[in-house]
């Protein structure tokens, strides 16, 4: 389902059906779980001794430059105009844009090996969100799909999947379904739009009884494979209604939230994302990626940059606070980062171009070990300098994230291609794990 609005530009330019039928329908919809199957995922996953339920992904598009933010290297021919300042986390320093992280890096965990083959937005945006290299005979899912998949949520009458600011590629179900899908919104400030009905209630209940009557004729007669997609569509009309009527919309707009916490996050559209996502989280969603474009700085990187981080800085500070001071930072995992990094060389342009072969991500918490600081760049930035734990992957991050939610990452999916696969193929990095 998607809110029809315009999104920022960023880079790259009823009321009858059997049970067995809405069993049936429902069996795959992350937000429309039977409650019984609902009930025993949320078990297992009490059971897992997982200390994470959750996750926040604060998606970075267009690829953050590792030297202007979490690796920074100053009095060298690649700093640029960067400075460090000290953090919180004693002997590790970001950039002097970004005081307010600088304050909360106890609380994150620093990836500054992190390395990828893939140096195409469409491509390493997709290696990112799924771990996995694109692959011409199938499309994997995204983080947020899979932990929607393998994770239940009780009493939860909202999608448990949202993107927030979706970019050109947000995140998918792949090939787990459509269903899986990110429910895709923007700006969080008024409520969702088309939601309130705009019928008086009887009028509404004969609209229902007359679409499903145009439902029914139009399947009759027709292949018995349109079974299963008209009773997933009637289902998830079924579902929309239910959302309309929830208490539970209220996590999508922040206007009631104080205007002292609002001004914590910035007056920036990314801001008021961030701390939707918090609600969000907080009424019971599993998965909320928030995105931030416009880091493609092949052009007067040090103006663009610095842009992005004076909105990035006080939203993901003030996001670790709130979620602490509200209990949720142990249930819920935070990663904020881009597709690759930018060039340790500044182009003639004044601009830093692609670079997957060592940039930063940030994780904070459950079950991530805050002021960690795994990986270290050489002062030229062009290669990674081995340490404690070496270069990290794609494939690493997302089998440590899986972990910390009590996902077996091992797990083998039954592919439409018939070939298994794996959660993850890769393996969690030990070094920032609780």
């Amino acid at each position: 389902m998607t809110i029809q609005h315009s999104p920022s530009g960023g880079c790259g330019g009823p009321d009858h059906f059997s049970r067995r039928t809405l069993l049936k329908a429902a069996g795959g919809l992350p937000w429309l779980t039977p409650l019984a199957a609902q009930l025993a995922a949320a078990a297992a996953a009490d059971k897992s001794g997982a200390p994470a339920k959750s996750v926040i992904v604060l998606w970075m598009q267009g690829g953050p430059s590792q030297l202007e933010t979490f690796d920074p290297h100053p009095g060298k021919m690649i700093g640029g105009d960067t400075k460090r300042i000290a953090t919180s986390t004693p002997g590790v320093e970001i950039s002097h844009l970004m005081p307010s992280t600088a304050e909360v890096m106890n609380r994150i965990a620093l990836l500054r090996g992190v390395t990828s083959r893939e140096g195409d937005h469409e491509r390493a945006t997709y290696n990112m969100k799924t771990g996995y290299r694109p692959d011409p005979t199938l499309i994997h899912p995204t983080i947020g799909a899979v932990t929607c998949h393998e994770l239940g949520s009780v009493g939860v009458e909202i999608p448990r999947h949202v993107s927030i600011f979706p970019d050109q590629w947000p995140a998918h179900g792949g090939f787990l379904g459509n269903k899986y899908d990110a429910f895709k919104m923007y700006d969080p400030r008024g409520d969702l739009p088309d939601l309130p009905r705009r019928v008086a209630d009887e009028r509404f209940a004969q609209r229902r009884q007359d679409l499903d009557i145009l439902e029914r004729s139009f399947t009759r007669g027709r292949r018995s494979d349109l079974e299963q997609n008209r009773t997933l569509h009637l289902a998830t009309i079924d579902k929309a209604i239910t959302m309309m009527n929830s208490e539970q919309i209220k996590a999508f707009n922040i206007e009631d939230a104080p205007q002292s916490l609002r001004a914590d996050f910035g007056e920036t559209p990314f801001g008021r994302g961030c701390l939707c996502a918090a609600q969000l989280i907080e009424t019971g969603v599993r998965c909320v990626e928030v995105t931030l474009s416009g880091w493609d700085s092949h052009i007067n990187n040090h103006e663009l940059q610095s842009g992005r981080i004076a909105e990035l800085d006080p939203a993901f500070s003030a996001l670790v606070r709130l979620l602490e001071e509200r209990d949720l930072l142990k249930s819920t995992v935070v990663l904020c980062g881009g597709e690759f990094g930018r060039t340790p060389r500044i182009n003639p342009a004044g601009g830093r171009d692609h670079w997957p072969h060592g940039f930063s991500v940030a994780l904070a918490g459950g079950g991530i070990r805050g002021g960690a600081c795994i990986g270290e760049t050489d002062p030229a930035g062009s290669k990674v300098t081995p340490d404690l734990a070496g270069s990290v992957g794609i494939a690493d991050i997302h089998a440590t994230i899986y972990q910390t939610l009590g996902i077996d990452y091992h797990h083998m999916y039954d592919t439409p291609i018939g070939r298994p696969m794996a959660i993850s193929e890769g393996k969690p990095i030990a070094g920032i794990l609780t």
